[in-house]
């Protein structure tokens, strides 16, 4: 939000957030805050966004989630007065699905890691078996959800007291998982599609982009996560691998892309149609990538006259606040007062 009202433009601008949660951080810090409906549709969540853009005069509309309901509707958020910035809804639906952006990167020559999709526990043990030849650790998330909720790395190592003293890992047997999958199956539970594959090296790549409809790369600022700390790379390898993604996908305004290192070469992890929480790291780039998103989304130039500068390293660093609720319908419970959120020093 700081990069959006010191803008290099000097342009006055009042910022509108919701979220499902009344204790969001973004809600206590932006001008105008509002509570999104919860457990809704595509076309009711689209209704309620269109209501909110058509009753507040909302300009632009940049949306992190649910972009499967909102993605081809642009031409709907124009006739209330709203720019809805987002790539197009054949992108999003497809990068919706890990498998099958893994597929249709893969075909495009785009290097991805070996991976198999398993629905229930014989499945997963011959997944398991077939990609574990090589010698690999492997690990596993389900196929369609965000961030790195359901991530595993699957460990059949007995306990030791090296790992009670140590962080603890997001682990889980074969033995286990595979129990778990036959006991929602027996129970008629839901069992969400995984994604099986080697559990790829560090460091992350994190490529913020912006691009022009249609797909054309115009900047990415790839970032090297190691612990705590963060480099701004100046690599050409891993920016000509998401320039390709972002070719093929037709992908807009600021997206991002994830690769991890296998044997050495970085290979795929995953493509996110949506700006990442990590953009505000890319200001110490020398760049304003969301207004520089604005302006090309509203004038077709996004203002960038100068490279940005790499080779910058950071560190991640906890900082706490006071945040004050604005809604003034919502009362937030006693622990909600003292949040904390994470910033960016150079080092």
């Amino acid at each position: 939000m700081r990069l959006l009202r010191d803008n290099p433009d000097g342009v006055g601008v009042t910022i509108y957030a919701s979220n499902v949660d009344p204790g969001a951080v973004a809600l206590s810090v932006c001008d105008v805050a509002a509570i999104e409906p919860r457990y809704v549709g595509n076309d009711e969540y689209a209704q309620f966004a269109l209501d909110f853009c058509r009753t507040h005069r909302i300009d632009v509309m940049i949306p992190p989630r649910r972009l499967d309901a909102l993605a081809g509707r642009v031409a709907d958020f124009a006739a209330v007065g709203t720019s809805l910035m987002c790539s197009p809804l054949s992108a999003v639906t497809a990068l919706t699905s890990k498998v099958r952006t893994y597929e249709i990167a893969g075909a495009a020559g785009i290097p991805v890691p070996p991976w198999r999709e398993v629905t229930d526990a014989d499945e997963f043990y011959a997944a398991v078996e077939e990609l574990s030849r090589g010698g690999e650790t492997l690990c596993f998330k389900p196929s369609g959800e965000y961030s790195a909720f359901g991530f595993r790395i699957l460990d059949d190592r007995p306990l030791s007291m090296a790992c009670l003293r140590a962080a603890p890992r997001p682990v889980a047997s074969v033995e286990a998982v595979a129990g778990a999958m036959r006991r929602a199956a027996n129970e008629g539970e839901f069992v969400p599609p995984l994604l099986v594959m080697p559990f790829l090296d560090d460091p992350e790549i994190s490529i913020d982009c912006l691009s022009a409809p249609g797909g054309e790369l115009l900047v990415g600022i790839p970032r090297a996560k190691h612990g705590r700390f963060r480099t701004l790379l100046d690599d050409p390898t891993v920016v000509g691998i998401a320039r390709r993604l972002v070719r093929h996908f037709e992908l807009a305004y600021l997206t991002n892309i994830q690769l991890r290192y296998r044997a050495g070469e970085p290979v795929l992890l995953e493509v996110n149609p949506r700006p990442s929480a990590g953009l505000f790291h890319t200001a110490f780039a020398d760049l304003n990538l969301p207004w520089a998103a604005i302006r090309l989304l509203l004038e077709r130039d996004a203002g960038l006259r100068n490279p940005p500068r790499l080779g910058v390293r950071l560190a991640v660093a906890e900082a706490v606040m006071e945040v004050t609720p604005r809604l003034d319908d919502q009362v937030l419970d006693e622990g909600s007062r003292y949040l904390p959120t994470a910033r960016s020093l150079p080092v």
